[in-house]
């Protein structure tokens, strides 16, 4: 990345999550228990899948890629954090900020994305399950995941490149425990109206355009739901998606409030936002887990050989 814009400060200072040596200890321990349960699961889930052929059917194809996509995902942001935790210096380079950013773009918006096409996958198994094997083909998933990623990395590099024009003057505080666009506007001294009008119409197009195709999704999928005669059926049918309805919800609704509250670093501000980047990936491994008997059952078989070969 070339930074010469940004030669009048060289780093950003993050705020402290508390200035009691006591809470930040406890706040450690308690970000690195969750970030190694959440590193756990994802990759348990990634070789459970990659290994089990009961799983190699599209859904479970989506979710392996929504494992690696929530590792990423934390991984870009919790690490760091854990180090302001336990280090007395609260900062991070201009360069390591943009490239946190990037990658916060990246893994977030290609996660928007898959989830939008897990809900056309569950609106092809439930509103044309007789033809589900001949709409959602190997080529078919392999590109809408291709798709998603492409859509993410061009929506990424118009907003960063953007921003990596302007000029950072005194002001080195960012109000939060992580780098992100909106915290970087108040802090520089150039014009961010362009930048802040990118940011506003790409989270518009990418974050609402994804979010109405999973609406209509569910829409045909609820429509097909109700006019299922048997109630045992229609418990089914809605079982099948209440695990990524869950994960929609915590993943929208979270990140709608994190990105449209003010960058004040207010206690609020700062719940919401550990909610959306610390326990949203946690949760959406223990809801594609827990409550699938599928994947327990996989787990037991891993378990019961990896036993066995001892």
């Amino acid at each position: 990345m070339a930074l010469g814009n940004h030669s009048t400060i060289t780093e950003f200072i993050f705020l402290r999550l508390s200035a009691d040596p006591r809470v930040q200890a406890l706040l450690f321990v308690l970000f690195l228990v969750i970030y190694l349960l959440t590193l756990m699961g994802n990759l348990t889930m990634l070789l459970v899948i990659r290994t089990d052929s009961h799983f190699h059917t599209p859904m479970y194809f989506f979710l392996c890629h929504l494992s690696f996509l929530d590792l990423c995902y934390f991984s870009v942001t919790v690490p760091t954090l854990l180090e302001n935790l336990l280090c007395q210096s609260k900062t991070i380079s201009v360069g390591g900020c943009f490239a946190q950013v990037f990658f916060v773009f990246v893994t977030g918006g290609t996660e928007g994305c898959l989830l939008s096409v897990m809900a056309y996958d569950r609106y092809a198994a439930i509103c044309h399950s007789l033809h589900y094997g001949q709409i959602m083909t190997n080529q078919l998933c392999n590109s809408l995941v291709c798709g998603c990623w492409g859509l993410s990395f061009l929506d990424t590099f118009i907003n960063i490149l953007q921003a990596m024009s302007l000029d950072f003057c005194e002001d080195q505080s960012i109000p939060h425990y992580s780098c992100g666009l909106p915290s970087l506007f108040p802090l520089s001294c150039s014009d961010v109206s362009t930048s802040f009008t990118d940011l506003l119409c790409s989270s518009l197009v990418h974050g609402f355009g994804t979010y109405l195709l999973i609406i209509y999704s569910y829409a045909l999928i609820a429509s097909t739901i109700l006019s299922i005669s048997s109630s045992s059926g229609r418990g089914k049918a809605f079982y099948t998606c209440s695990s990524h309805l869950t994960a929609i919800l915590l993943f929208y609704y979270s990140g709608i409030l994190c990105y449209l509250m003010p960058t004040s670093g207010s206690p609020l501000e700062l719940i919401v936002s550990v909610q959306y980047s610390v326990v949203t990936p946690l949760v959406n491994t223990l809801i594609y887990s827990l409550r699938n008997n599928e994947v327990k059952a996989a787990l037991r078989r891993t378990f019961r050989k990896y036993l066995h070969y001892r």
